[in-house]
């Protein structure tokens, strides 16, 4: 029984470094081809938006709009990929589950 409280204790430990990695770590989506780019953090928090002015058309504000959506979920797109590849193997035994750890998404 005390084995499997370290290894429970040990795989907590993991869980928790591995989501302080993911709020660490940046990653970016783009769009328009690269018009318009978002960063997000590994947590899928929106940390950038960096617009080229050649998307910045006043009587087209609805293209640029489009842009800014698709940029900022191609960043989160990376961050789940990201939260998969850190949390995966983290979570194989627990079945997947990870809405009790403040990752939504996944």
């Amino acid at each position: 029984m005390q084995q499997i409280m370290e290894q429970a204790q040990k795989m907590q430990e993991q869980l928790m470094s591995a989501q302080q990695e993911l709020a660490d770590a940046e990653v970016t989506g783009s769009a328009g081809g690269g018009l318009v780019t978002a960063t997000v953090t590994g947590a899928g928090e929106l940390k950038g938006l960096v617009i080229d002015p050649k998307a910045a058309d006043p009587e087209d504000t609805e293209t640029l709009a489009d842009l800014v959506v698709a940029a900022v979920r191609d960043a989160n797109r990376a961050a789940q990929e990201l939260q998969a590849q850190k949390m995966g193997p983290l979570t194989g035994g627990l079945g997947g589950g990870l809405g009790d750890l403040g990752l939504p998404g996944l």
